[in-house]
């Protein structure tokens, strides 16, 4: 069902319905994130942390072995070398989860549209 709107509202109705979608991916990816993240101690899983304003989500960890973790980067020299967790993570996975929402987003957006 289509929507109807005042010509001079179309900004502030697509503001807030992008921003919604914003919101809504931010916290799905942290959602995926956090269930993806290998658990030893929980900390990094525990260390994920979510910032959203109107059209801007953040995610972000600030534990120090995030990086090697998540991304396989900066490996600790404990590592040899070689990308490993004891739950078999891919490394990078953050990334692929952004990937698959990317494509959410613009699906969603495109349906937005045809509300609107």
């Amino acid at each position: 069902m289509t929507r109807k709107i005042k010509l001079d509202q179309i900004d502030d109705v697509m503001r807030e319905a992008v921003g919604n979608l914003v919101a809504a991916t931010t916290l799905e990816w942290t959602a995926r994130v956090k269930k993806a993240t290998p658990v030893d101690t929980g900390r990094l899983r525990a260390a994920w942390q979510t910032d959203i304003k109107p059209l801007e989500g953040t995610v972000t960890n600030n534990v120090v072995y995030a990086e090697p973790v998540c991304f396989g980067v900066n490996l600790p020299p404990s590592w040899g070398g070689s990308y490993r967790t004891r739950q078999q993570t891919v490394a990078g996975f953050p990334e692929l989860i952004g990937k698959e929402l990317e494509q959410y987003a613009k699906k969603e957006y495109e349906r937005i549209k045809r509300g609107i």
